[in-house]
């Protein structure tokens, strides 16, 4: 079954070389990923046994994705046990329809929500929007994004794209309430934002939420933030529906400790962050409601290189140094998860088929910095590599690959077509013809030497 996916206009080549053109999207990426990256090399830094925690990561996600089905089951029965009520979802469609009549069950038209990236993915909002429900953001960079009918641009920072000037103008034009005087400094900014939220918490009666992980042995959710806004969400209201991915599971409480150790560090750059809420079923007669979402994931758990995606803990990490985002943004990626895991996950969830997630696999420069600081070492560049041969190719495009496979595939014909291409080689223009212009448009023609190292080779052992 094909997944439904909340995508935002465009193909990668297309919004990338508009973004490249704004110099202040630059301007912002460049300084936020840079602090960021910086805070996490100082706190890992810290820890001697790095390697051996992001080992153990990389194991217990395995492990988990091996067992899937079984940790499932686990799963729900415990939930089930504490009170919840556990719902699955196959797409996007039915998780949404199951969330709308949810709310509709409570007779309530107004919800609160803690960020989440995997209801971005199914467009929650909009689908509630239609049943005559308006879901309230309330983690601020999200709040931002959703006043200034924006996307999110970032796993961690949704509003890393806009300054402080950005966030003071939208506040003023959209939010209502704020303070006409209000300036741009960020004890000011999420003042409005605090005042603002205040009455949404107190009034509503229900809320959604993600999570980071679940814990299948005891059947907990636990959600890590900076604002404290997601444990007013988490409590508040009397009735909680968490959206979830099947692949956010961990099997233990003993595993959770890994992963709470990683995640700060690769995320924020802190050692621990602020604030982790856990819950298990129904606590303090509110009623709990587990959406666990598919959407795809069956279909990458399925393909032996692409399935380490699954391992992602949404650290962002692999953002913050990837040379093509900072200098494209997280609009170019036309998906909620931009950046080299968006690279390799979007197209693995929505499918290959279209030319929005064709292109994808080809955003990056293969520099392999993404693996280097992923906290559970997924691989992106080989996901990368492997979805790149998988990705539809013209007629033009696969008949020059047969040709350069034939001649490559034997040592005769190499040689002879080495010679050749240094005895043309002032006839091979700047720029080629036809289809293989998109090849020279974006980079420099290696100029052909005159002798290739094969015949110097053999001249200087000769000689």
């Amino acid at each position: 079954m094909s997944a439904t996916f909340l995508g935002m206009p465009g193909n990668f080549p297309q919004n990338s070389a508009l973004a490249v053109q704004d110099s202040q999207l630059r301007y912002n990426l460049r300084k936020a990923t840079h602090t960021i990256r910086g805070k996490r090399a100082t706190v890992v830094g810290e820890l001697s046994d790095w390697a051996e925690l992001r080992a153990a990561g990389k194991a217990i996600k395995d492990e988990t994705l091996r067992h899937l089905d079984r940790y499932l089951i686990q799963l729900e029965e415990a939930v089930t046990r504490a009170g919840g009520t556990v719902h699955w979802a196959r797409d996007a469609a039915e998780a949404n329809r199951i969330v709308a009549g949810l709310v509709q069950a409570t007779g309530e038209t107004e919800v609160v929500k803690v960020k989440s990236m995997a209801t971005q993915e199914i467009g929650l909002n909009e689908a509630l929007a239609e049943q005559g429900i308006t879901a309230y953001e309330t983690d601020l960079a999200e709040l931002i994004v959703q006043l200034g009918d924006d996307f999110p641009s970032h796993i961690l920072v949704p509003a890393i794209h806009r300054n402080r000037a950005e966030i003071r103008d939208i506040f003023l034009d959209r939010m209502g309430d704020a303070p006409p005087d209000l300036t741009d400094e960020p004890a000011a900014l999420a003042e409005a934002a605090r005042l603002h939220l205040r009455e949404r918490f107190l009034r509503s009666k229900v809320a959604i939420s993600g999570a980071n992980f679940m814990v299948a042995e005891t059947g907990t959710l636990v959600v890590l933030e900076s604002e404290g806004n997601g444990r007013m969400c988490l409590t508040l209201p009397e009735t909680l529906i968490s959206v979830v991915g099947i692949e956010k599971l961990l099997p233990s409480w003993r595993d959770l400790e890994v992963f709470l150790q990683l995640l700060p560090r690769s995320s924020t750059g802190e050692r621990m962050n602020p604030y982790t809420s856990t819950w298990t079923g129904s606590v303090e007669g509110q009623d709990f409601h587990l959406v666990l979402l598919d959407n795809g994931r069956t279909d990458v758990l399925a393909d032996e290189v692409g399935r380490q995606a699954l391992r992602c803990i949404r650290c962002s990490a692999c953002l913050n140094v990837c040379p093509v985002y900072e200098r494209a943004g997280g609009h170019a990626y036309g998906s909620v998860y931009p950046g080299p895991i968006g690279a390799i996950l979007t197209p693995q969830l929505r499918g290959m088929s279209s030319a929005l997630d064709a292109s994808l696999p080809y955003a990056s420069s293969l520099c392999g910095a993404c693996f280097e600081v992923c906290p559970v070492a997924i691989d992106i560049p080989e996901v990368l590599v492997d979805l790149r041969a998988k990705a539809p190719h013209g007629p033009a495009e696969r008949a020059g690959m047969r040709v350069a496979g034939w001649i490559f595939n034997d040592h005769v014909r190499l040689a002879k077509a080495q010679r050749l291409a240094g005895r043309l080689r002032k006839l091979v223009p700047r720029r080629l013809p036809g289809p293989a212009s998109a090849w020279t448009d974006t980079r420099d023609l290696p100029e052909i030497p005159a002798e290739s190292f094969r015949d110097w080779w053999e001249r200087d052992e000769r000689a």
